[in-house]
């Protein structure tokens, strides 16, 4: 037997250090005018050096649990995406698992890069289709500053960290809330475009991987800016194919956080009105995994989603993947 399922409840949580664009000028060649032209982004979060990815992630986790009316107890499963976890092994899940008290609750982590989260959701909506689980957990969380060269421009300008989360659960019979489609791919020939060649077991950590600097993301600006505006595109268009559904049809979409300039060229491509998608990037930069849980929970927060909205979450990143959800709210 099959069944359907809804969003239950979002959250999320951000750290309290801001890096602002201006701070950014003390510490690397660059200008608040160039960052802002170049990606839209004016600050970013970043973890304290007590904060893993697990905190941010229980936080996250805590607040869409409340919005969801549930307990701990009630999860089934915990899917925890994210690049930076606390440890290789464990999963950084466990982590949150254990903090959080979900003693009945199954705990994995699901590496997609920054389409993490869309692939979880993937993921956790067709555990609970199935019958397998009742609520399970999707959690998006990065602390991608302790990944990122402060003295490269090209890269440090754009990542910061966060956490969001959205708890999916059964929908009740005759609700019309519900995941309605899922679309997910990779091109494993891209890997070298956003990398982080040091520390595993291709290239395991030594001296040489350090001071090579391979711990640290690196990235082909424009070859994944090249790849970004096509999957993006791509990725709403063949939505609306394969449902049957127009552009005046979403009430939103909630794209990747990436850069303002790829966002913009996209709407151009496709007449998709501005006011039909959400973005929070100039506050937050981009944040992997964590973008789309975010900007989902605080376009809720915000009345933006409403109840029998239709929703389109996007995403794209490393790997090369790409993905999205579509959603009824």
């Amino acid at each position: 037997m099959m069944y359907e399922c809804r969003v239950a409840g979002t959250g999320r949580y951000v750290p309290e250090k801001v890096l602002t664009n201006a701070d950014l000028e003390r510490m690397v060649e660059t200008s608040d005018e160039w960052i802002v032209k170049r990606t839209g982004i004016r600050e970013r979060r970043i973890a304290a050096e007590n904060e893993s990815t697990s905190d941010l992630g229980l936080e996250a986790a805590r607040m869409a649990l409340n919005n969801a009316g549930l307990e701990p107890g009630d999860l089934d499963a915990i899917i925890l995406a994210t690049l930076t976890p606390d440890t290789y092994c464990p999963a950084g899940a466990c982590y949150v698992q254990h903090l959080l008290g979900a003693v009945n609750a199954c705990a994995f982590d699901l590496s997609a890069a920054c389409t993490g989260f869309v692939y979880g959701i993937t993921v956790g909506s067709s555990l609970v289709r199935t019958g397998l689980h009742r609520n399970v957990l999707v959690i998006g969380a990065e602390t991608l500053s302790r990944f990122i060269d402060y003295t490269e421009r090209n890269t440090c300008i754009l990542f910061g960290d966060g956490a969001g989360a959205a708890v999916l659960s059964r929908a009740e019979e005759g609700s019309e809330a519900r995941t309605l489609d899922h679309y997910l791919r990779a091109d494993g020939a891209g890997t070298e475009l956003i990398i982080m060649e040091g520390g595993g077991a291709r290239r395991p950590s030594t001296h040489a991987t350090v001071d090579e600097k391979l711990h640290f993301l690196s990235m082909q600006g424009n070859d994944v800016f090249k790849f970004a505006t096509k999957s993006m595109q791509t990725l709403i268009e063949t939505a609306l194919e394969r449902n049957g559904i127009s552009i005046d049809d979403l009430d939103l979409v909630i794209p990747h956080q990436v850069n303002s300039r790829i966002i913009d060229s996209v709407l151009r491509k496709i007449d998709l009105p501005k006011d039909k998608i959400y973005l929070n990037l100039e506050r937050y930069g981009n944040t992997s995994a964590a973008s789309v849980p975010m900007a989902l929970h605080e376009a809720v927060e915000e009345g933006r989603v409403q109840s029998g909205s239709l929703i389109l979450l996007v995403a794209f990143g490393a790997g090369l993947t790409w993905g999205y959800n579509l959603v009824r709210w």
